[in-house]
């Protein structure tokens, strides 16, 4: 009895310790990123590479469809089971609010969304067209945080339209490219703007590490 106690107590201790092997923390990438953990606020939501955001409906105003393909840093393979997370202004430049948003809605607005790509890297996300910040000191814009798996959340370039007058060739210049260029050519598709955007994980991304 003694011996088969002894057994099953240095079985379990051998589980545990394979459990603590493969249950290894997200590596950490991207550096500082305030307000990345939006990403994590889906809910009970369930995933999919297409989400709609509040205000695309029938009759809206400038609607848009932003849609690409998410690359391993390869550039060259899609890349699955990664979460994308985007928010924007509505037409008059404001992050708009019902009243009742918690956690980082409160600053996000509601015209947000998630996607997770499938097994081709694919992801779509219908909405409708940002308006620049009042003070227009800043071209208009959508933000963008990725999680893919094993890492943590961290932001990249933010999409930008190339018609947009506050695109400057300096603020162009300024642009990091993380993930790739962020600036995507609007092209009219019957009442919807559609704009093509391709992502490549770790590109210029700070302490990536594939």
């Amino acid at each position: 009895m003694i011996l088969l106690y002894l057994l099953l107590i240095t079985a379990a201790s051998c589980q545990a310790q394979d459990n603590r092997e493969t249950q290894q923390p997200a590596r950490h990438v991207g550096g500082p990123c305030e307000g990345c953990e939006a990403l994590h606020e889906y809910g009970d939501k369930k995933l999919s590479p297409t989400d709609t955001l509040p205000d695309f409906h029938p009759d809206a105003k400038n609607k848009l469809k932003l849609t690409g393909t998410v690359y391993l840093p390869d550039g060259k393979t899609p890349a699955p089971d990664v979460i994308l997370y985007v928010y924007h202004t509505d037409e008059t430049g404001i992050y708009p609010k019902k009243g009742d948003e918690k956690g980082w809605a409160r600053r996000h607005g509601y015209l947000r969304g998630w996607i997770k790509t499938g097994v081709d890297g694919r992801y779509t996300f219908y909405t409708t067209r940002p308006g620049t910040y009042p003070s227009r000191d800043e071209p208009a814009h959508i933000h963008v945080t990725v999680k893919e798996p094993n890492k943590n959340e961290y932001y990249l370039d933010d999409f930008l339209f190339e018609d947009d007058p506050l695109l400057t060739l300096e603020v162009r210049k300024e642009r990091p490219e993380r993930g790739g260029s962020g600036i995507v050519t609007l092209q009219r598709q019957g009442d919807t703007f559609v704009g093509h955007r391709d992502i490549t994980l770790g590109l210029h991304i700070p302490d990536y590490t594939p």
